[in-house]
């Protein structure tokens, strides 16, 4: 258990691969709904583009509050936040600059406007922006509240548990902003709920093995396995 804030050595690699998941899976997520050709319980199950990448953001939350603690965790979930919040800033500014001739012939505003759509105007941005918040800090609180609750056994069961709360909050927060904000159409609304959180709760248990690999290995050289005792847990205080 540790009470004092060491040198990580890892840490911020950890927070830039988040970052980088979070960014990228919210571009594809705009740019292409995915098909696979079959459905559950009469349900299609499409999925947006970033539904493939996303998952791995609760992989690098609960690795995140099981080694290094909720402070931790609650510093580079606003990161991320803020980072995601820079790049729909960055594609809405490049949406209003007038485009050069020879693009508009081959690419095109239309274009742009279909494929990021949801980026620069803000659509996706702000859905995964509420959904990513409320999702990651439930995530991690329940997964945190579960480790001392525990007394640090069962990690398997803490990681699924907790994904399971985080995700089914997230993906109805993302897919309901989405569909109000005209990024989805509202006949999707129950197949992409459906489908990301059952893609999403997939891949945490398939992940598992490494995710017990890398927590392992990280509480090794680093030397640390906080446990929350006594902290608060709202978001907004770093306390």
């Amino acid at each position: 258990m540790s009470s004092s804030t060491p040198h990580f050595y890892y840490l911020d690699l950890v927070m830039a691969f988040f970052v980088a998941i979070l960014i990228t899976s919210n571009v594809a997520s705009s740019a292409k709904i995915v098909d696979l050709g079959f459905s559950l319980f009469g349900v299609p199950l499409a999925f947006d583009g970033g539904t493939l990448l996303f998952p791995l953001s609760y992989v690098f939350g609960d690795i995140l509050t099981e080694v290094y603690g909720f402070r931790a965790s609650r510093r580079v979930i606003w990161t991320g936040f803020a980072a995601l919040a820079l790049a729909s800033l960055m594609f809405f500014l490049l949406r209003l600059l007038p485009a050069e001739a020879a693009w508009e012939d081959y690419a095109g505003s239309a274009a742009f406007d279909a494929i990021l759509g949801g980026m620069s105007t803000g659509g996706i941005a702000l859905a995964s922006l509420l959904g990513y918040w409320v999702g990651e800090f439930s995530n991690s609180v329940v997964l945190s509240r579960m480790k001392v609750a525990m007394k640090g056994r069962l990690l398997w069961v803490r990681t699924i548990g907790s994904t399971l709360v985080g995700e089914l909050l997230d993906s109805l927060v993302f897919v309901l902003i989405a569909s109000i904000t005209g990024v989805f159409g509202w006949e999707l609304f129950v197949t992409l709920v459906l489908t990301n959180y059952l893609f999403k709760c997939t891949v945490e248990v398939l992940m598992t093995p490494l995710t017990y690999l890398a927590v392992y290995r990280l509480k090794k050289v680093e030397k640390v396995d906080t446990y929350d005792v006594g902290i608060k847990f709202n978001p907004f205080i770093a306390a």
